[in-house]
C-alpha cells in the first residue's frame, strides 16, 4: 500500500487523541502476517500461484484444454494469495509506521485506527487461503445415499431411527432437494419404499441433487437420543441410537461417470466375477405379484463381505440395477475410507486430528432438555423439536460440523505441509 495513496483516503485535519505507550506496544508487538500462516502453507501457496502463471502465459499461446482445466484449478488459490499479499503489506507499513517515532503525529494516529480493520483482513485472507489449498472431496460433487439403522436401544432405536429418516426427508423437502426413498425394511422384515409405521431396521434415502455428498458428509456417524420412551412406565430417560452412513450416489451404466465402472483403478470399479448374484422372492406389500416371482435380488462382493440387497420393485431388473449402484456406492466410500485412515495413521504423530466415520458418537438430541448437541463442532441448540422437522436449526448444526471438518482438513493439511518440508530437509 502506498503511504502517500492512504494519506490521501484519510482527513489529516481530524481531531485525534494522543497515542498512549500501551497501545503502541499492543499494536506494535503483535504478530505479522508471515507469523499468522504456516510457512509451508505459504510456500505452496506460491508454488502453486507461479505455476498458474506460466500457464496462463501458455495460453495465450493457443487454447490447451488440459492447461485450461489445470489453470481454473489454482486459480482460486492465485486469486487467494494476492488478496492475502495484499492485506499482509498493508499490515506491515501500518506497523512500520507505528513504530516510526519520527513520523508525523497524525499519520501515527490514523494508522493506528486502521490496525484492527487491517488486521482483521489479514485473518480474513490468512483463512480463505489456506482454505483453498485444501483438496476438494473426490465425491462431494455428486449425490449421496444416507443409510439409516437403528443401533443399541432395542424398539427405541429403531423408533429414532425412523425419526432420523423423516428429519432428512423434511430437511430435504425445506430446501427444495429431490429425495426418494429406494429402500425400507422394518424389524419384522417388510420391505416398502413407500415406508410403514412399524419400527426401522434399514432405510437407504437417496438426494438427488449434485454437490449433495458434500452437504451431507457431516451427518455420518452415530446419533444418540435421550428420552422416555412411549412405553416407559416410571417415566425413566433410555439412551439409545442409530448409525447414518453418507455414501456417494453414483451414476448407473451408461450414466455420465461409468466410464469408471470399466476402471480397475477407479473406486468405482467392481470385478463382476467377484459378484455373487442371487434372486428370491420378495416379502411386503404388493399383493401376491411378491409372492410368485423373484423380483428380489442380493449381490454379495466376495472378497470383502460386501452385501447390496433390494425387494422394493416388482421388477426384478429395477432391483438388479439399484443393487449394483448401492454395492458400487459402498465399496466406493469403503475404499475412500481406508485411504484417509492409511494416511491418518502414516501421519498420526504429527496431524493429530479426530477421525470421523460411522462408528463414532456425533451427536446426542436430549428430548426432556430440547437440545441437540453436536460433539463434533461443541455446538449446543435449544429447540429441538424444529432440528426433527428439518428446520433452520438443523441446517444451523449442519453448517457447524461442516466448518468444524474445514479446519479439520487445514489442520491436517498444514501439519502434512510441514512434515514433508522437514522431511526434506534431513535429505
Amino acid at each position: 500500500m502506498n503511504t502517500v495513496g492512504w494519506v490521501c483516503r484519510r482527513c489529516l485535519l481530524r481531531s485525534q487523541a494522543p497515542l498512549s505507550r500501551q497501545f503502541l506496544r499492543r499494536q506494535t508487538t503483535q504478530a505479522t502476517g508471515a507469523d499468522a500462516i504456516s510457512p509451508a502453507v505459504l510456500t505452496r501457496a506460491r508454488s502453486l500461484a507461479a505455476e498458474h502463471s506460466q500457464l496462463s502465459t501458455k495460453l495465450l499461446d493457443g487454447f490447451d484444454q488440459k492447461t485450461a482445466k489445470k489453470a481454473g484449478e489454482i486459480a482460486p488459490i492465485a486469486a487467494a494469495l494476492k488478496e492475502w499479499e495484499k492485506a499482509d503489506e498493508a499490515l506491515t507499513e501500518l506497523r512500520n509506521l507505528l513504530q516510526d517515532s519520527s513520523a508525523d503525529k497524525e499519520l501515527r494516529d490514523l494508522a493506528a485506527e486502521d490496525m484492527t480493520e487491517t488486521t482483521e483482513q489479514l485473518s480474513r485472507a490468512t483463512q480463505s487461503l489456506t482454505t483453498s489449498l485444501v483438496p476438494k472431496h473426490p465425491f462431494a460433487h455428486l449425490p449421496c445415499m444416507l443409510e439409516i439403522r437403528p443401533g443399541a436401544g432395542g424398539s427405541e432405536a429403531a423408533l429414532f431411527a425412523g425419526d432420523l429418516l423423516r428429519m432428512y426427508q423434511a430437511y430435504c423437502s425445506r430446501q427444495g432437494l429431490r429425495a426418494t426413498l429406494v429402500k425400507y425394511e422394518d424389524s419384522a422384515g417388510t420391505a416398502d419404499a413407500r415406508g410403514s409405521d412399524s419400527p426401522l431396521q434399514e432405510a437407504i434415502l437417496e438426494i438427488e441433487e449434485d454437490g449433495a455428498y458434500g452437504r451431507f458428509r457431516c451427518e455420518a456417524g452415530v446419533h444418540r437420543v435421550q428420552r422416555v420412551p412411549a412405553t416407559e412406565s416410571k417415566g425413566r430417560t433410555h439412551t439409545s441410537a442409530a448409525s447414518v452412513l453418507v455414501l456417494p450416489s453414483l451414476p448407473g451404466e451408461g450414466g455420465a461417470g461409468s466410464e469408471d465402472f470399466d476402471d480397475p483403478n477407479s473406486d468405482y470399479y467392481i470385478d463382476p466375477k467377484e459378484v455373487r448374484v442371487e434372486v428370491m422372492r420378495a416379502s411386503g406389500a404388493g399383493g401376491q405379484h411378491v409372492n410368485k416371482t423373484e423380483s428380489a435380488v442380493r449381490l454379495t462382493h466376495v472378497p470383502t463381505g460386501t452385501v447390496a440387497a433390494m425387494q422394493d420393485s416388482r421388477s426384478q431388473r429395477a432391483n438388479r440395477d439399484k443393487a449394483w449402484q448401492v454395492l458400487r456406492s459402498r465399496l466406493a466410500q469403503a475404499r475412500r475410507e481406508a485411504r484417509e485412515e492409511e494416511a491418518l495413521r502414516m501421519r498420526r504423530s504429527v496431524i493429530g486430528v479426530a477421525k470421523m466415520g460411522r462408528e463414532n458418537k456425533v451427536r446426542t438430541y436430549n428430548w426432556g432438555q430440547q437440545r441437540v448437541t453436536d460433539h463434533r463442532s461443541g455446538l449446543t441448540i435449544h429447540g429441538l423439536d424444529n432440528v426433527i422437522e428439518g428446520g433452520d436449526n438443523l441446517e444451523e448444526v449442519m453448517e457447524s460440523v461442516r466448518n468444524w471438518m474445514k479446519d479439520e482438513e487445514v489442520k491436517q493439511l498444514v501439519a502434512i505441509e510441514e512434515a514433508d518440508a522437514k522431511a526434506s530437509k534431513k535429505t
